[in-house]
């Protein structure tokens, strides 16, 4: 359905206010358990206040989280680490039981983060609505909460459907052959490699 992941960088940007995203996506040699690395920068602005920050996410060749860096221009840093079985600690160790049963994370200021679950669940159209809890860390305060969402596949290997969990959103997702975001109705905008 995805072909396989080499390297690839994309550009989005918001379609509200000034912003924009800078990632690479990595495959990675798998001798640290890590084959998949996302390494961002994105600078954009949340309730009228601009932010700037960069973020790294890890993954195993299943596209399972297993950490989860950012780190904001103002010196403020979140780093997480998951065992890809739903539970959570920070770098030192403490368990985060707050997040127990969260596979996936959603940064909300960027697009990137939809495509961990479409190709961790390779979703097809027979498989119905999938539910999930995200571990969703917003950019205004940093503060990581959980968030129940839904995700349908609208036709193989291209277009998905988001649902956050409460009914206040609602978005079809096309999708390319990475299964990284083209275009995120009323959020951002893919940039065409010409302008990269």
């Amino acid at each position: 359905m995805f072909r396989a992941l080499s390297s690839t960088t994309v550009r989005w940007r918001p379609l509200e206010g000034e912003g924009l995203e800078h990632l690479s996506l990595t495959a990675l040699e798998a001798t640290a358990g890590a084959a998949i690395r996302a390494e961002s920068v994105v600078i954009g602005e949340r309730g009228g206040r601009p932010y700037g920050l960069r973020y790294r996410i890890d993954c195993d060749a299943h596209w399972q989280v297993m950490s989860l860096l950012i780190e904001t221009t103002e010196g403020r840093t979140l780093h997480l680490l998951s065992d890809r079985q739903g539970h959570w600690r920070d770098l030192n160790g403490v368990a985060l039981p707050e997040f127990d049963g969260c596979i996936d994370i959603d940064l909300a200021g960027t697009p990137f983060t939809n495509t961990l679950p479409i190709r961790r669940l390779n979703l097809n159209r027979k498989a119905g609505t999938t539910k999930l809890k995200m571990l969703f860390v917003p950019f205004d305060s940093f503060e990581p909460t959980v968030d129940g969402q839904h995700y349908t596949c609208l036709e193989n290997g291209k277009l998905y459907r988001f649902e956050a969990e409460d009914g206040s959103f609602t978005a079809d997702l096309p999708v390319d052959e990475d299964g990284l975001v083209i275009d995120y109705p009323t959020l951002f905008q893919r940039l065409s490699p010409e302008t990269i």
